[in-house]
C-alpha cells in the first residue's frame, strides 16, 4: 500500500503494521484488520462518519493521516453517493431565506462560546490569520490580519465602517479602539453578538462601535468602509449578485470595501468531502470560483484595486486550531460533546490539507465604486505601514 507519509495501523488487540519508510508520524487505531480494510473503501462522507463517530482513532498527524487516506483508498461507489446527496443541498442553497440563513450560522457558530475560547486565539478571530513567518503565534498573527485589513481600508477617525458577518467582534474593536473609526457589526449569531457587546463595554468603545443581530440585508445606511471576512461562504453562488449589489448600496461613492474569502479553484468540482462539510459543518454553505466572485462585483458596480491570495496563512492557521483543539481536549469536551469536537478536528485537519494542497483557495479583494472623483493611494505602501 504506497504512501508518501510513514504511517502505522493498530488493531485493539495490539496487532500492527507499519507503511512507508521511517518513523510512522501518525498511528491509526481501528478494532481489527476488517474495520482497517473497510476504512480504505469508504468515500470521504462515510470515512468522515466513522472518525466522529468514534470507529476509529488518529493519533500524531491528523492533516497527514487525510492526506495519505486520500492517496490510498479507494471509493468505487464515490459517484454515486455524491450524487444521490448532493440535489438536496443544491436545492437549500438555492431557496435560502433570511430565516434559514440564521439557522444555518447558528447551526455552526452558536455551539458554545466555551469551546471556541478553547481552540481560536484570545481575540476569537474565527479566519485566516496573517503570519509574518510560521513560528508566529496564532494570536500575534490574528492581530496582524486585523491591521492588515485596516490598512487596506485605509481607515481613520472620519471614517464610518460595516464589518459583516462580524463573529465576536475583534475586527469592529479593531476599528474603533485603534484607529477611531465608528463602527457597526452585524452576525446572526445570538451568542457571537452577545460575546462582541460584553467585548466592546469591557474595552470603553460602546460609544463608537455596536454589534447587532441582523441579516446583511437588512443593514441600512452607507459607511465608508466596508468588511466581509468569512461571510461569502455562506452566501451561495447564485446570490453573489444579489449580495455585491447590497455592498454597493450600503458604500459610500468615495468609500473601500474589503471581501475576504475562501474559493474553489476552477475545476474542483463537489464531491463526498463537500457533502459532509454542509451537512455536518456548513449547512447552506457554498464556495464559489474567484471569477465568479469578480464578475458579480464588477456587475454590482465595482472595480478591483487589489487582489491577494492567503492560502498558506490559511493552512497555518487551521494548522494551529488543530493543535489547539488537541491540546485542550478536555476543555473542548465541557462544552460539546465527543461528536462535535471531532467534527471540528477532522474539518480543521482537512481544512488544512486542501489549503496546503491547492485544493482551496482564499483572497482578499479590495474594491471601490468606479469613480473619476475618487483620489487613491498609488502605490501599495501603505498596507504595511505600522500605525
Amino acid at each position: 500500500m504506497p504512501a508518501d507519509l510513514p504511517f502505522a495501523v493498530e488493531t485493539r488487540a495490539g496487532e500492527q503494521e507499519t507503511f512507508g519508510d521511517g518513523t510512522p508520524l501518525f498511528h491509526v487505531r481501528v478494532a481489527d484488520w476488517a474495520a482497517w480494510t473497510r476504512l480504505t473503501s469508504l468515500d470521504a462522507y462515510h470515512a468522515g462518519l466513522a472518525f466522529i463517530q468514534g470507529e476509529f482513532d488518529v493519533d500524531g498527524d491528523l492533516v497527514g493521516a487525510i492526506r495519505t487516506w486520500q492517496q490510498i483508498h479507494t471509493t468505487p461507489s464515490l459517484a454515486s453517493a455524491v450524487t444521490s446527496v448532493l440535489p438536496k443541498f443544491r436545492v437549500e442553497r438555492f431557496l435560502q431565506s433570511k430565516r434559514r440563513a440564521q439557522r444555518n450560522i447558528q447551526f455552526h457558530y452558536d455551539r458554545s462560546n466555551a469551546f471556541y475560547r478553547a481552540f481560536l486565539d484570545r481575540s476569537l478571530v474565527y479566519s485566516c490569520a496573517y503570519f509574518a513567518d510560521p513560528s508566529q503565534s496564532i494570536d500575534d498573527a490574528q492581530a496582524a490580519k486585523l491591521d492588515h485589513i485596516c490598512r487596506k481600508l485605509d481607515l481613520g477617525q472620519d471614517d464610518t465602517f460595516l464589518d459583516i458577518g462580524c463573529g465576536w467582534g475583534a475586527l469592529v474593536a479593531r476599528a474603533a479602539g485603534a484607529y477611531d473609526a465608528r463602527a457597526l457589526g452585524c452576525t446572526l449569531s445570538t451568542q457571537q453578538r452577545d460575546d462582541a457587546v460584553r467585548l466592546l463595554e469591557e474595552r470603553g468603545l460602546a460609544d463608537r462601535a455596536r454589534v447587532e443581530l441582523r441579516d446583511y440585508r437588512d443593514v441600512t445606511g452607507t459607511f465608508t468602509k466596508i468588511a466581509s471576512v468569512g461571510m461569502v461562504e455562506h452566501v451561495g453562488r447564485r446570490r453573489l449578485g444579489q449580495y455585491f449589489s447590497v455592498m454597493a448600496e450600503r458604500l459610500d461613492p468615495r468609500g473601500l470595501f474589503l471581501n475576504h474569502g475562501i474559493v474553489r479553484p476552477l475545476g474542483t468540482r463537489e464531491d463526498a468531502a463537500t457533502h459532509f462539510l454542509q451537512r455536518r459543518v456548513f449547512p447552506g454553505a457554498e464556495l464559489p470560483h474567484l471569477e465568479e466572485m469578480v464578475h458579480a462585483a464588477e456587475r454590482a458596480g465595482f472595480e478591483v484595486l487589489d487582489v491577494e491570495n492567503l492560502r498558506p496563512h490559511y493552512a497555518l492557521t487551521c494548522r494551529a486550531w488543530v493543535a489547539r483543539l488537541q491540546a485542550n481536549a478536555a476543555a473542548c469536551l465541557e462544552a460539546v460533546d465527543p461528536e462535535t469536537y471531532r467534527t471540528w478536528l477532522l474539518y480543521l485537519a482537512g481544512s488544512a490539507n486542501n489549503f496546503e494542497q491547492g485544493a482551496s483557495d482564499i483572497y482578499q479583494m479590495l474594491l471601490a465604486k468606479r469613480s473619476t472623483a475618487q483620489v487613491r493611494h498609488l502605490r501599495r505602501e501603505y498596507m504595511y505601514a505600522p500605525r
